[in-house]
């Protein structure tokens, strides 16, 4: 028996008139049983998100003790909401409430929250469904790691029996019992507990996208829609700045089994692009699935003789990274050279204190920084089985008159990531898509 968990997103709730379509969309299957929903997002260019909003209100409420100016236009927006749908429903109590639990909690967490719970008990209201509210049912470990199996356990207990259910993405409880949110965008992760909990066929996650395109369509007029992709390729995409989807979204979903459909709120009939497991995907026939990426990164260039033959070489660079709290994103190497990428934002203040340990660390012959490098990814299943592509991807670049600063190569051979400079970003990844999917 079909059975689909739907996850709207920011644009879907943004104000009553679409709400109300997407009471159609859902009602229009009834497999459609269990909905989790984000904040209200922009309603037009200029307009600021509920969730924006919220982290106002707790800089407010941190400055003068209570959130109540700031929290007044998050009021007028869902007194417009509820007033747009014609609900009976007292929102203005709720929102008393909410106000005073915000100024009683003191925690950025709590009230970022806020958003999606008042979105969740609005469109309970409009199904007349079941309100589950996250911090119920969604539960985090001492570290900050989602606890799937306690949260599994306890949303398949709390929907047993519902026709339809509504529960609120983005947070839930730490070990302690307090509110805690995902990262931004931790609706989609919402959604895909939701989703393993109760075994679903299909997780249908909606946008105001029909899908993944294979490029930013900000870069490429028109790109071609990705009908389907691997949870793979989609990790990849997203890491690199794809963002229709939180990329740790599989996750909850992955040992399940269970596909995922971007939908398009706007366009539901749209057919949308299907995320499969591998074992279940099967390639569309073309060699790259689609072309992503991101600037401001810096190359942290190591040279020394002999590097390979040195026991603990790498560990003691990356050592000296770690100290100083900063991530990774690629470790490209040669048999005496050796590079590390790594985003510029964090290199922020602790650039020469990583080179003076380094140098401290192995007494490197030579090292240089390369800042203002963007990193472009060019994934795909195909291209490991296709003799050429490395070749035509380079052809591409050079032909672009593209300068490469740095080439990694995963050993899954799912993708290939090049580094150029920020400048030719743009260019770049038109080079790429033109040479793999036509101008």
């Amino acid at each position: 028996m079909s059975l689909k968990v739907c996850k709207f997103g920011g644009t879907s709730m943004a104000d009553g008139n679409i709400i109300a379509g997407v009471k159609k969309i859902i009602e229009s299957d009834a497999s459609r049983r269990f909905v989790v929903v984000s904040a209200p997002g922009k309603r037009f260019s200029g307009d600021i998100k509920i969730t924006d909003l919220l982290y106002g209100c707790f800089a407010e409420l941190k400055k003068s003790g209570t959130c109540k100016q700031a929290f007044a236009p998050i009021r007028a927006r869902f007194v417009s909401i509820v007033k747009e749908l014609g609900l009976d429903f007292d929102i203005q109590t709720v929102l008393d409430e909410t106000q005073q639990r915000i100024d009683e909690e003191r925690s950025e967490d709590f009230t970022a929250s806020r958003g999606e719970y008042l979105s969740a008990r609005v469109v309970a209201e409009v199904l007349g469904a079941k309100f589950i509210d996250a911090q119920d049912v969604v539960f985090f470990t001492a570290d900050g790691a989602l606890d799937g199996e306690k949260s599994y356990k306890a949303i398949a207990s709390a929907v047993a029996g519902c026709e339809r259910a509504v529960m609120p993405g983005f947070y839930g409880v730490d070990a302690d019992g307090k509110v805690k949110t995902f990262s931004r965008g931790g609706s989609d992760i919402s959604g895909a507990v939701v989703a393993r909990a109760v075994n679903a066929t299909l997780y249908e996650n909606w946008t105001d996208v029909s899908g993944f395109l294979a490029c930013d369509p900000r870069i490429v007029d028109s790109p071609k829609r990705i009908k389907s992709l691997s949870y793979k390729e989609l990790r990849e995409l997203s890491y690199m700045g794809a963002n229709v989807l939180h990329g740790d979204s599989i996750f909850p979903v992955r040992r399940a089994n269970i596909p995922i459909c971007i939908k398009n709120t706007f366009r539901p009939d749209d057919e949308g692009t299907l995320i499969l497991p591998s074992n279940r995907y099967v390639s569309g026939g073309n060699i790259v699935t689609g072309v992503a990426g991101k600037k401001n990164f810096s190359v942290i260039f190591i040279e020394k003789s002999h590097m390979n033959s040195e026991t603990g070489f790498v560990r003691k660079v990356l050592s000296v990274v770690e100290e100083a709290g900063i991530p990774i994103e690629h470790i490209p190497s040669g048999i005496d050279t050796m590079s590390i990428v790594i985003s510029s934002d964090a290199l922020e203040g602790k650039l020469e204190q990583i080179i003076e340990g380094i140098k401290t660390a192995v007494q490197p012959d030579n090292i240089r920084v390369t800042e203002n490098v963007a990193l472009i990814a060019t994934v795909g299943h195909g291209m490991s089985s296709s003799v050429g592509t490395s070749a035509r991807l380079f052809n591409a670049i050079a032909s672009a008159d593209i300068n490469i600063k740095m080439i990694d190569q995963g050993s899954s051979e799912l993708n290939i990531v090049v580094g150029v400079n920020d400048s030719d970003y743009e260019k770049c990844i038109k080079a790429i898509y033109s040479e793999f999917f036509g101008s």
